[in-house]
C-alpha cells in the first residue's frame, strides 16, 4: 500500500515526493520477552527527521512527547540529533504484553508491528498431602504437584532423596485471562514399608525462571509385620528342645504375637520366643508366628528337622491340558536327613526339577506322560510316587514318509495317527482322489481300513490298500489327513518300487557259499594234517607185542570192499591224496620195533589194551593206500544191551589224535547189528540234512559189508541209511591196494 500511495504522490507532487523519500527508519522496534517487574526498552531511529514521533499500543495511540501522562510507567526516551524515539516501559506487568508500533506522521512513516512478550514465573509448586504423605505399602499411589500462574506453562520435574524420577506424567490449565496457565503433574509410586521417611520433590521451571521452585514431601509408609521366623538348633533329634525366634517390624508398631502348630493355636505362647520339644510332627506340621499391627497381620510357618524317613505330603495330582500351555505338577516329601527331591520323566533320566513344584512351559504332545516325583532321605530310605499328564493336541502322524510296493501286486500305504483326542476326521488324497470316511468314498483298487494300533499309547493305524500295483501309483504322492477339535496333521508318503532279487541270483548265491565254505574247510583240514604229520613223521609206537601187517588185495576184492568202506574214509584218503607218497608205511614199520619211551618219553596210550599186529604183502603196485577196519568191537560178555565197545582207557593222546586212529575207517560189519554211530533223533545225524537226489549217497556210519563179487553201486543203501551227505569223487575209488590194520584185544 505504501508503494501505491508514492507512486500516486509523484504523479501529483514530485517535489512531496522528493522530501518523503530523504526519511525512513534506520532501527525499528524488535520482538522481545521480559520478566515481569523488570525494564524494558524498544527502539525506534529514524533517519533525518526532526518532526513528532508517537507509540501505539495494540493499536492505540499512546500520546505525543516524551512523557506520557496516561501511561505512568511509559516514557519516550528522545535523541533528536540521532533521530532516536525510543519508548521505554518500567516494572513490566502482564498488561504490558502487547504488539507495539513507532509512526512519524510528518513523514508518512509506520514501522514493523514489536511483540513484547511479558514472562511470569509459577507460583510456588505444591504437592497434595503434604508437608507428610501418609500411604499403604503395597498400594499404588500417585503424588500430584501443582504450579499454577506460569507464562509460559511451567515444566515440572520430580526427584527422589535428590535424584531424579522418571515416569511422571503432566496436564496444564489455561487461567482467565487467557496468558497465564496452570501445570498439574502425576507422579506413580508403589511405596513399599522401607519407602518410610524418603522424601519427594517437585520443581516447576519456565523461563521466567530457569532455577525453578521447588517443594517437598516425605513418605510415612504404613505396613504390616515384616516377619523372619528362625529356629534353634537347626536339626534336632525327636525329644530334644527346640526353640523358636519371630523377628518383626511394623509401621506402626506391633501389636502383639500369636503361635500355632498345624493351623492349632499354641495357648500360652505370647511373645516373640517359643520354647518346646519336638517329635516327628514337628516336620510335617508347620510351626507358625503371627504377628498383627493396625494395618493388618503377617503369618510365617517353618519346619523342624527331625531325623524320620521320607512321607509324601502332597501327592501330585494327574493333569490334562491343551498344547502350548503352562502346567505345574505339585509334589511334598518329608524326611530327615535333609532329603533330595527329584523330578523326571519316566523312562529318561533328566532330571527336571529338585523342588516341590515341577513347571512346564508351553508344553507340547511329546511332554505327555508319567512323571516321577521322587524323594530320597540318605542312610533312611528313598520314595517315589507317579503323576500323568496328559496334553491335548492335534493329531501327529509319524508314519515313514517313503514306503514300498511290488509292481503287480497288493500294496500297502499305511499312516499312524495318534493324538489326544483321537482323531474325528481321516483323508486320504492321492492324484485327483479323495478318500474320507465319513462319505464312505470307495474307489477302484483302493480301498482303506482303519483300526486301532496296538502301540503304547494307542492311536489310529489308516492303511489305504492298492490292488495291482501300477506304474502310475509309484508317480503320486499320497497326504495322509487327520483332523481332532485342535486343528489338522499332516503327513505326504510317497510310495517306491521294490526291487525283487531273481530266485536264480539267491540260489547261485547260496550254492557259491557252500562251495567256498567247504573249500575253505578242506584246506583247514589240509593244513592240520600238515602239521601233524610233519610232528609225527618218523615216529613209531613201541610194544613188544604190537605188529603192523601191510595186506595186498587184488584188485576186484578191493573194489567189493569199496562199498563198506565209510564216507569219512573216502573223504580222508581224498585229502590225503596230494601226500600218498608221505603215507606209505616206511621201512621203519617193517623194521624191529623202537623204544620210543627212550627218544620220545612217550608211552603206550592203550597201556597195553590193544595189541596190534601188521604183516607187509608186497606185490607190484604203482601206488598204495591204506584202508583200517575195526572188527573186533564186541560188547562184554554178559552184558546184555552194552556198549558195542569198551571204552577208551585213559590216555595222553589228544581226542582230535585218538579220533584219527579210531573214528574214519570202521566198517559196519565190525559191530552188531543192533549199534549205530548216531540215534536216529540226533539233531546230529546226516540224513538230517536234505542234499540234491542226483548225488550219489554214502554211509557215514556202519553198512553192512558188501557181499563178495557184488557189483551194487555206492548208493545200493540209500533207502536204508541213515547218515549222507555229498561228496566228490576220489581217484582213490580205483587203487588197488589197501593196508588194513587190525587191533585185537
Amino acid at each position: 500500500m505504501a508503494e501505491v500511495v508514492c507512486l500516486i504522490s509523484l504523479l501529483v507532487s514530485p517535489e512531496s515526493a522528493l522530501t518523503a523519500s530523504s526519511f525512513w527508519f534506520s532501527q525499528e522496534p524488535a520482538d522481545q520477552s521480559v520478566v515481569r517487574g523488570q525494564t524494558v526498552i524498544l527502539s525506534c531511529v529514524v533517519f533525518n527527521y526532526s518532526g513528532i514521533v508517537q507509540w501505539t499500543k495494540d493499536g492505540l495511540a499512546l500520546g505525543i512527547g516524551e512523557d506520557l501522562q496516561a501511561w505512568p510507567r511509559y516514557r519516550v526516551l528522545r535523541v533528536q540529533e540521532l533521530g532516536q524515539y525510543n519508548l521505554e516501559i518500567l516494572s513490566a506487568d502482564l498488561s504490558d504484553d502487547s504488539l507495539y508500533e513507532c509512526q512519524a506522521p510528518d513523514a508518512a512513516l509506520r514501522s514493523r508491528r514489536a511483540k513484547l512478550t511479558v514472562l511470569i514465573p509459577p507460583d510456588d509448586p505444591v504437592i497434595d498431602g503434604g508437608p507428610e504423605v501418609l500411604l499403604n505399602a503395597g498400594e499404588s499411589y500417585n503424588l500430584s504437584c501443582v504450579s499454577r500462574g506460569a507464562k509460559p506453562p511451567s515444566t515440572i520435574e520430580w526427584f527422589k532423596d535428590g535424584l531424579p524420577v522418571d515416569g511422571a506424567a503432566s496436564t496444564t490449565e489455561v487461567l482467565p485471562d487467557r496468558k497465564r496457565v496452570t501445570t498439574r503433574s502425576y507422579l506413580p509410586i508403589q511405596p513399599v514399608d522401607t519407602d518410610t521417611g524418603r522424601n519427594y520433590s517437585c520443581v516447576a521451571t519456565n523461563h521466567a525462571i530457569p532455577t525453578g521452585k521447588s517443594t517437598t514431601v516425605t513418605l510415612n509408609v504404613h505396613h504390616q509385620p515384616t516377619v523372619t521366623l528362625s529356629i534353634e538348633p537347626r536339626s534336632v533329634l525327636e525329644g530334644e528342645r527346640v526353640t523358636f525366634t519371630c523377628q518383626a517390624h511394623a509401621n506402626p508398631p506391633i501389636m502383639g504375637y500369636r503361635w500355632a502348630k498345624g493351623g492349632v493355636v499354641l495357648q500360652g505362647a505370647r511373645e516373640s520366643v517359643f520354647t518346646t520339644k519336638a517329635d516327628h510332627s514337628f516336620f510335617t506340621e508347620p510351626v507358625s508366628c503371627l504377628v498383627f499391627n493396625a494395618v493388618g497381620k503377617t503369618n510365617v510357618s517353618i519346619l523342624v528337622d527331625v531325623h524320620f524317613g521320607p512321607i509324601l505330603l502332597v501327592e501330585p495330582q494327574p493333569k490334562t491340558v491343551d498344547v502350548d500351555s503352562d502346567v505345574s505338577l505339585n509334589c511334598k516329601w518329608a524326611g530327615n536327613p535333609p532329603l533330595t527331591l527329584t523330578w523326571f520323566k519316566k523312562g529318561s533320566n533328566m532330571v527336571l526339577s529338585n523342588s516341590n513344584q515341577l513347571y512346564l512351559k508351553s508344553v507340547s504332545q511329546a511332554d505327555a506322560g508319567q512323571y516321577v516325583c521322587k524323594a530320597i532321605v540318605p542312610r533312611i530310605g528313598v520314595g517315589e510316587t507317579e503323576v500323568t499328564l496328559t496334553v491335548n493336541g492335534p493329531p501327529i502322524i509319524s508314519s515313514d514318509p517313503v514306503q514300498y510296493a511290488a509292481r503287480g501286486e497288493r500294496g500297502e500305504v499305511k499312516c499312524y495317527i495318534a493324538s489326544t483326542p483321537p482323531p474325528d476326521k481321516i483323508v486320504w488324497a492321492w492324484k485327483e482322489n479323495v478318500w474320507e470316511k465319513e462319505k464312505g468314498t470307495l474307489l477302484e483298487r483302493y480301498t482303506v481300513e482303519q483300526s486301532k494300533s496296538s502301540a503304547e499309547g494307542g492311536g489310529v493305524l489308516s492303511t489305504l490298500t492298492i490292488n495291482n500295483v501300477m506304474e502310475s501309483d509309484f508317480l503320486s504322492t499320497y497326504n495322509c489327513t487327520a483332523w481332532n477339535s485342535f486343528g489338522p496333521g499332516t503327513m505326504i508318503i510317497t510310495l517306491e518300487e521294490t526291487e525283487d532279487v531273481p530266485v536264480g541270483i539267491i540260489a547261485g548265491s547260496t550254492v557259491g557259499s557252500t562251495i567256498l565254505l567247504f573249500i575253505f574247510l578242506l584246506v583247514l583240514v589240509l593244513i592240520f594234517y600238515r602239521q601233524r604229520k610233519g610232528s609225527r613223521r618218523g615216529v613209531t609206537l613201541g610194544k613188544p607185542d604190537i605188529k603192523v601187517e601191510t595186506i595186498n588185495k587184488e584188485t576186484h576184492s578191493l573194489e567189493e570192499d569199496s562199498g563198506s568202506v565209510s564216507t569219512a574214509s573216502r573223504m580222508v584218503k581224498a585229502m590225503y591224496s596230494p601226500f600218498k607218497d608221505d603215507i606209505e608205511l616206511k621201512s621203519d614199520l617193517r623194521s624191529d620195533t623202537l623204544d620210543t619211551r627212550q627218544e620220545y618219553d612217550l608211552k603206550d596210550p592203550t597201556n597195553g589194551y590193544y595189541n596190534v599186529r601188521a604183516s607187509t604183502h608186497d606185490e607190484g603196485r604203482p601206488a598204495s593206500r591204506s584202508t583200517v577196519h575195526y572188527s573186533d568191537y564186541r560188547s562184554p560178555a554178559g552184558t546184555p544191551g552194552g556198549a558195542c565197545y569198551d571204552p577208551r582207557p585213559p590216555s595222553r593222546l589228544s581226542h582230535i589224535s585218538y579220533a584219527q586212529f579210531n573214528t574214519f575207517t570202521r566198517g559196519a560189519s565190525d559191530f552188531p547189528g543192533d549199534c549205530s554211530l548216531l540215534d536216529s533223533t540226533s539233531q546230529l545225524a546226516y540224513d538230517n540234512y536234505g542234499y540234491p537226489s542226483h548225488y550219489q549217497t554214502y554211509r557215514m556210519g556202519f553198512a553192512p559189508s558188501t557181499p563178495s563179487g557184488s557189483e551194487t553201486g555206492l548208493g545200493k543203501y540209500g533207502s536204508s541209511t541213515r547218515f549222507s551227505y555229498t561228496s566228490q569223487h576220489s581217484d582213490y575209488s580205483h587203487s588197488r591196494h589197501t593196508q588194513r590194520m587190525q587191533t585185537h584185544v
